[in-house]
């Protein structure tokens, strides 16, 4: 098959779909329908979502959370297997070095920010909090959520097992464990 012949095929395909889709434009302009102003079935008690809403809805709900609870639903060798999603960024080691993230030993009642040599976005430096075990509950969440402005592009752990788990995890690898709550 030479190129012409190719060519011969590749424009009927063209062809075809330009047709296809210049016959459902005409159709939409000959029969135009017009769309009705109000609703011909409302749904009573709805209300519109705005995204004030929705940031208070969250505080709400990240304020709930039973961290007594939600701990024990962890347990550390199912943190050691979720950290594994962690380690491709992060180190978990005494003396270990900064990777595309910084290293998490003794991570929880550590200050935000605070590693000396890493570079940290001026988000993170600026959010400043120590990481309590609530505080990283929330933020493991979805931390580019939680945190706007972070560099850390982790999706997050929706599984509140997986959270309690990796947060025992950390938190046993440190100089001094922080006692559970």
């Amino acid at each position: 098959m030479d190129s012409f012949e190719i060519n011969k095929i590749i424009a009927a395909v063209l062809l075809t779909a330009l047709i296809i889709i210049g016959i459902g434009k005409f159709a939409d302009i000959l029969f135009h329908v017009d769309k009705p102003k109000i609703s011909a079935y409302k749904v009573e008690g709805l209300e519109t979502a705005s995204a004030s809403n929705l940031d208070e809805k969250k505080e709400v709900v990240a304020a709930v959370v039973d961290i007594k609870a939600l701990l024990a639903m962890g347990d550390l060798a199912h943190g050691e297997k979720v950290f594994k999603k962690c380690s491709a960024c992060h180190q978990i080691a005494a003396g270990g070095k900064n990777m595309i993230g910084p290293n998490l030993w003794s991570v929880i009642g550590r200050t935000a920010g605070s590693v000396n040599d890493y570079k940290y976005s001026k988000a993170m430096i600026a959010y400043g909090k120590e990481w309590t075990f609530e505080e990283m509950n929330s933020y493991l969440i979805k931390p580019q959520a939680y945190i706007k402005g972070t560099k850390m592009a982790f999706a997050g752990l929706r599984k509140e097992k997986d959270r309690a788990s990796v947060i025992l995890y950390m938190n046993s690898k440190g100089e001094n464990p922080k006692p559970l709550p």
